[in-house]
Formats: structure tokens, C-alpha cells, sequence
């Protein structure tokens, strides 16, 4: 299995919403899902590594 780290996280995230900007009248349904969720990870790596 390969790890995940937050920088492919943070890449996934900047090309889903490029991707979405690209084309605002498609609804994007799955990938505002998938953006919500890494917008959540990467806050909580945030906040973990701030309480460190």
C-alpha cells in the first residue's frame, strides 16, 4: 500500500477545485464530496501539528 501524505492530499485538493472552476455549470456532485473530505483531513493535520 502507498502512503497517502498531505502534500498528495493538497495536491488532489488544488486540482479538484481547478477542475471545478474550469467548469462551474457541471454540478461536480462526487467531487465536492471528495473536497469537503480533504479540506477536513488537512485541517485536522493542521491542528494536530499545531498542538505539537
Amino acid at each position: 500500500m502507498i502512503e497517502t501524505t498531505i502534500q498528495d492530499r493538497e495536491r488532489e485538493l488544488r486540482s479538484l477545485l481547478d477542475r471545478i472552476a474550469a467548469h462551474p455549470e457541471r454540478a461536480w456532485s462526487d467531487e465536492r464530496q471528495r473536497v469537503a473530505v480533504l479540506q477536513r483531513l488537512l485541517a485536522a493535520e493542521e491542528a494536530s501539528a499545531a498542538a505539537a
